[in-house]
């Protein structure tokens, strides 16, 4: 009797799936799966791939940027000189929309701030936008 049922080819299939789960029983509880070999990757250049928030050339001397998707407004005062800041307002929490005149503006009640340090310049807001730091690397500007 050589013949193969469908039982017998149900059973068999049943068999080998059980085989196939308790073999990867052992990555169980209190049995760590092992590490995948990490990615190549150049540590230089990811890092300032990561964190650039802006290249050099668009924040303007005497200007500045907004980044409101990343709450920040860099400014360049002077030449070579980067400066960042929040950019939400301290006056009522709305985002400021433009460098201008040497002062980051706020639209909702007209608070202004002083690009070099973003200390209150005019309009209602009484406490400076919080500095973040950044640094320039090559053509990058890097939110620390």
């Amino acid at each position: 009797m050589n013949e193969l049922t469908r039982r017998s080819a149900i059973v068999g299939g049943c068999l080998a799936c059980a085989a196939a789960v308790s073999s990867c029983a052992g990555y169980g509880a209190g049995t760590p799966a092992p590490a995948p070999a990490p990615a190549p990757k150049n540590e230089a250049a990811g890092a300032a791939a990561v964190k650039a928030v802006a290249a050099v050339g668009d924040v303007p001397v005497g200007g500045g940027v907004v980044l409101a998707d990343k709450d920040v407004v860099i400014t360049q005062p002077a030449a070579g000189t980067f400066k960042a800041f929040s950019a939400t307002c301290t006056h009522q929490g709305c985002t400021v929309n433009e460098v201008k005149g040497g002062t980051i503006n706020c639209p909702c009640h007209g608070s202004k701030f002083a690009m070099a340090d973003g200390s209150p310049a005019a309009g209602p807001a009484k406490r400076a936008l919080p500095e973040k730091k950044v640094t320039v690397q090559g053509s990058s500007i890097i939110l620390a």
